[in-house]
């Protein structure tokens, strides 16, 4: 996603775990501290996760605790705006049509992050 925001506008908004239900309410409804790492609550309960947050790389994973599943993100500056690339690794069960709706979902997600950031910009 092209967002037209310095980098670091985005990385202050998308490496705050806290900003989470603003960008991804269904994934996120609710984010609080539990230690080093975070529980994440929406409709389906809590979910555990670690949040790895590494500014030199420019990246903000979201994986769940025990396993190295789940979002890889990626921040990387381009002229004045920057480039918000999003992996996601679904289960290998995951049929056609649940990918595609989770496709759609992120879609609509980094839109949010986009409108956000350039708004916070200008």
């Amino acid at each position: 996603m092209s967002i037209a925001a310095p980098w670091d506008v985005v990385w202050a908004f998308v490496s705050d775990p806290r900003q989470l239900p603003r960008w991804a309410p269904g994934f996120a409804r609710e984010v609080v501290a539990d230690g080093e790492h975070w529980v994440v609550r929406n409709d389906a309960g809590e979910l555990p996760v670690r949040i790895r947050v590494d500014p030199s790389a420019g990246t903000v994973d979201f994986l769940a605790r025990d396993r190295e599943l789940g979002s890889y993100t990626r921040l990387v500056a381009n002229g004045d705006g920057c480039e918000y690339v999003f992996t996601l690794f679904l289960d290998p069960s995951a049929s056609a049509a649940a990918a595609e709706e989770q496709r759609a979902i992120i879609v609509g997600e980094l839109e949010t992050v986009r409108q956000i950031c350039e708004a916070a910009a200008a």
